[in-house]
């Protein structure tokens, strides 16, 4: 029995002291947002103050001095973050993740992204302000690579912290660029379509825009109020596998005065981008004699991409113009090392790669390149075709001045100068929306756009010698579309389409126009908007378009054939208002209806695999509401059958299952059918998807939420034969900029500040962000110190 007690309390002060040196290890990860720290290179003493919710207000005399205290505050809150970002666009996820990333590595690397950034640092005037401030940025980054807390993800990965540079910043914009772009989803598959089907099985798809859907209008009038002078998917899967984020939608409307209760500005912005732990938005309000912005920076970039001060606000949502184009290279039969090019056979120009792999050997590769891009042939799994297919890219064929453009939307002073920085950047396409102080509105779609022949369908496979060339006809920037302080008195965008463009409806992967049809039904009728009310619209989950496809669905469906329950159920979906609230039972039935049409629609001649990447496109979500308006669609019938079904048999086959399907989930009683118990959000961390106690560690949620795909709140999510709809994407942050109480302006983050597990701000938003709340973004230095959580001073070293 001694000898029991004695190994006991050996092993009680064992545990004592693991326990100690556990809470000691987890005590030193931490952020330090309290007490002084030497940084080298400042010129003088910056005070950083973090409010109650993790936001810095940093104060320097000098930009440099403040750029350098921002890259180190970023960085403590977000290093792993900016590992990651930096690591796709140059091949280097494998040497973190294994095998698992293998393809998507070849993939990037074939894209030619490193490349484009080398070109455009090359580029760079080193003693221009853009650059002297990105560098002291990146100075404050590495500042804390070298002597701060090493993150608890590089110790479970094994990773080494090493230094940032400017060709970091340029390979964040490249993954930005990339994953705005919805042709590697979208034309390889309806080529395919094409070509295993017939061109008439591409009548029924929205590929050319219905002019006489709610369009963007462009207004070039008055120039400024008191103003101065499927290739990819699986790349796709992978990403959102690991909790990547990628850039989906948005919503952006800015009020003009003459619709505000107080006669200023109201600005609202909400980018839709994949969730993700951390969130993509990093906030700070960097404050200097010369500067000031309170704005949203991504990881590792200096500049933000979101930003307001007391003269000006801007934000973005996504364009979706369509800037990459496919073709089917013709091999010399005689020579397999040549391609045709025009009416002569060239060398295809090669490049060798090589990929670290965790656990595993170098993997070594070689890309061959045409004049119109990269062979992607060979790199990915998915393309296999007898003829090698080439990429054209908007953004690897035009010089990158990116990080100039932030930095000179970032310290413009008036519209004019704003304006002057936005032909810069020539992809991805956004459409930048902006509200000021002496009552300015205005949207401009952001892009280098071309000239489209009418002959050319930009979203197929290019075939011959006829097709759409490289070499672009560019269109001068007053082309694009745009409007400033038009006659109506607000501008908006929700990723739909823009009218005329250069006399055309300019191509691309537009999203329906659901939510801009909501947004212009709100907007429109009301000329007292205040903060609450725009507040209340960014959170609002109507469907302007749902309940027409329901009446559309329901003139197909045979009701003799129904029971009392479905009858009853029927009956509530047809009165339905397209609402999202947890508890509705109706948002429940459309959906599971809504996938099982789709299912029995196009799988049969689809196939699984290519029926669930249609699934993905935005090109199959407009074209849900057409199809149910069109009982002649070839696609009605079951190819798998002898008899020629209609759309009546679809619908009431998919009605029927619908039903069966949610009896099956959640019972026979259908007041259990609510919407909370299938819509749910958890913000994954790329670690977390181990599983386990790292998952519920890492991970944030999961939360039942309201709201849907395409509705205001757009909180989107995939079909599957689930039936359960776990949101991937939506905004990535609500912000409400009011002119004329500019101190009580306000925003949210979907998880917290931090993506610091061990931080207090790591996930303090999360529950606030569910319900639709709001916190201030406070700019008042006086407010700041008296309500600040902590003060960090950084001292010259």
């Amino acid at each position: 029995m001694k000898l029991l007690r004695r190994t006991g309390r050996v092993l009680m002060v064992l545990v004592g002291i693991l326990a100690i040196g556990t809470a000691i290890f987890t005590y030193s990860l931490k952020p330090d947002y309290d007490g002084e720290k030497t940084i080298v290179g400042l010129s003088a003493a910056v005070e950083v103050y973090f409010d109650r919710y993790g936001v810095p207000h940093i104060y320097g005399n000098e930009p440099v001095d403040a750029f350098r205290a921002l890259g180190y505050v970023h960085a403590q809150d977000r290093l792993w973050q900016m590992e990651l970002l930096r690591r796709i666009g140059r091949g280097g996820l494998s040497e973190v993740f294994g095998e698992t990333t293998l393809e998507t590595d070849k993939f990037f690397l074939a894209l030619g992204i490193d490349e484009s950034s080398a070109r455009a640092v090359a580029k760079l005037d080193p003693n221009s302000e853009a650059v002297v401030l990105s560098q002291a940025y990146l100075d404050g980054i590495n500042e804390f690579v070298k002597d701060g807390p090493t993150p608890l993800e590089f110790y479970l990965t094994g990773l080494e912290k090493t230094e940032f540079t400017l060709h970091d910043i340029q390979n964040v914009f490249g993954y930005m660029a990339f994953s705005f772009a919805q042709a590697h989803k979208t034309d390889p598959l309806l080529t395919k379509i094409k070509d295993s089907l017939g061109s008439e099985y591409l009548n029924d798809f929205d590929i050319a825009i219905d002019p006489k859907s709610t369009l963007i209008q462009n207004f070039k009038g008055a120039p400024g109020k008191n103003g101065q002078t499927e290739v990819v998917s699986s790349v796709i899967e992978t990403l959102e596998s690991l909790h990547i984020p990628l850039f989906e939608g948005s919503n952006g409307w800015v009020v003009g005065p003459e619709k505000t209760k107080n006669g200023k500005v109201i600005f609202a912005n909400d980018p839709h981008i994949g969730f993700a732990q951390p969130s993509v938005w990093y906030e700070a309000h960097v404050v200097t004699p010369t500067y000031e912005k309170y704005g949203y920076h991504l990881a590792g970039i200096p500049f933000p991409a979101l930003a307001h001060d007391r003269t000006l606000a801007y934000g973005m949502t996504m364009f979706e113009n369509d800037d990459t184009d496919f073709y089917y290279e013709e091999v010399n039969p005689q020579d397999p090392d040549k391609y045709r090019w025009k009416n002569t056979w060239v060398p295809f120009e090669t490049k060798a790669y090589s990929i670290s792999v965790k656990d595993g050997d170098t993997v070594d590769f070689t890309v061959k390149k045409t004049r119109r891009g990269p062979v992607l042939s060979g790199i990915m799994n998915e393309i296999r075709h007898e003829k090698p297919i080439s990429m054209w890219w908007t953004y690897t064929q035009n010089e990158n001045q990116a990080m100039q453009a932030l930095y000179e939307m970032a310290t413009a002073r008036n519209i004019v100068e704003f304006k002057d920085a936005l032909p810069k950047i020539h992809a991805p396409g956004l459409n930048i929306m902006y509200g000021d102080v002496e009552g300015n509105i205005a949207w401009w779609a952001t892009a280098k756009l071309h000239k489209v022949p009418d002959s050319i369908n930009t979203k197929l496979i290019q075939v011959d010698q006829k097709a759409y060339p490289a070499e672009r006809e560019y269109l001068p920037f007053t082309e694009n579309p745009q409007a400033i302080n038009p006659p109506w008195h607000y501008v908006y965008s929700a990723n739909n389409q823009p009218d005329s463009i250069a006399g055309q409806l300019y191509p691309g992967y537009y999203l329906p126009e659901n939510r801009a049809k909501r947004i212009v039904e709100l907007l429109e009728p009301k000329n007292d908007w205040d903060r609450e009310s725009i507040g209340e619209m960014l959170t609002d989950v109507t469907s302007a378009v749902n309940p027409s496809i329901v009446k559309n669905l329901s003139k197909g469906l045979d009701i003799k054939v129904l029971n009392s329950v479905q009858l009853e159920l029927l009956d509530q979906l047809y009165n339905w208002k397209g609402d999202y609230p947890t508890s509705s039972v109706e948002a429940a039935l459309y959906h599971r209806w809504i996938y099982y049409l789709l299912k029995d629609t196009f799988e049969d001649e689809l196939g699984a695999t290519n029926f669930n990447r249609l699934l993905k496109t935005h090109l199959l979500k407009r074209n849900i509401a057409k199809m149910v308006a069109n009982p002649r669609s070839i696609w009605w019938n079951d190819v798998r059958t002898e008899t020629n079904e209609k759309q009546s048999d679809m619908i009431q086959k998919s009605f029927s299952e619908a039903f069966a399907s949610l009896e099956n989930d959640l019972g026979n009683d259908p007041s259990d059918w609510t919407w909370n118990k299938l819509h749910t959000l958890e913000h994954g961390h790329p670690i977390g998807q181990a599983g386990g106690l790292l998952r519920s560690f890492f991970n944030v949620g999961p939360f039942p939420i309201h709201g849907s795909r395409e509705v205001i709140n757009n909180l989107g999510f995939g079909y599957s034969a689930t039936g359960y709809y776990e949101v991937g994407s939506g905004p990535s942050t609500r912000r409400v900029v009011d002119f004329s109480d500019i101190e009580n302006s306000m925003s949210i983050l979907p998880t917290g500040q931090s993506g610091n597990p061990f931080s207090k701000y790591y996930q303090d938003q999360a529950e606030m962000y569910v319900k639709g709340a709001f916190r201030k973004m406070q700019m008042n230095r006086t407010a700041i110190t008296e309500d600040s959580d902590s003060k960090l001073i950084l001292i010259p070293k």
